[in-house]
């Protein structure tokens, strides 16, 4: 029997002003970049878990602004499992479940970049490890690493993304992740 995991009963309550803001780094508002924020449900970074939709994802664009819940944590604790850690990397449009049957496989935003994880009981590693953003599951978050969106949310993710992309001719994206509790206000 599997548990639902956490998902707020809506969206980020998160402003665009408020999103740019809490962003350690620039963000260019004439580009199409990602912005997420781990532990976004949380008074302290500690209290963020795993398995959970308690993260925020924003998109940015010149003439948009969108939030949803998001997850930035592996599903579970194992040896090596990676987690991404905070920091700036590039996305770009592709295929996410490579390693699956065809019929299994979708589009989804892949790495652009080389990207930093921490893995549980090992050592930090800088690299490619097909560290996606990707639809997660009713059911979990459907990560070993990735970032994820709840599957309700997903459709109007990925349409707002690839519109936005499209409209500023952009082949890639920007993606920041950032560890900063932020609960809602």
């Amino acid at each position: 029997m599997s548990t639902v995991p956490f998902l707020p009963s809506a969206r980020p309550r998160l402003t665009r002003e408020l999103c740019l803001a809490r962003s350690p780094h620039v963000v260019d508002t004439q580009v199409v970049t990602v912005i997420a924020f781990r532990g976004y449900y949380h008074q302290q970074e500690s209290d963020n878990e795993r398995g959970k939709y308690d993260d925020a994802v924003c998109i940015v664009g010149p003439d948009h602004y969108s939030t949803y819940n998001f997850n930035v944590d592996p599903s579970a604790f194992r040896d090596r499992i990676a987690s991404l850690a905070a920091g700036e990397y590039r996305y770009k449009p592709g295929i996410h479940g490579l390693s699956k049957p065809r019929d299994r496989q979708y589009q989804a935003y892949v790495q652009n970049s080389k990207v930093t994880v921490k893995r549980d009981h090992a050592a930090t590693e800088t690299g490619y490890f097909g560290i996606n953003i990707h639809r997660g599951s009713s059911s979990g978050t459907s990560s070993l690493g990735c970032q994820t969106v709840p599957p309700a949310q997903w459709d109007a993710f990925n349409h707002a993304l690839l519109d936005q992309l499209k409209r500023a001719g952009q082949k890639d994206f920007r993606y920041l992740l950032i560890d900063q509790p932020n609960p809602p206000s």
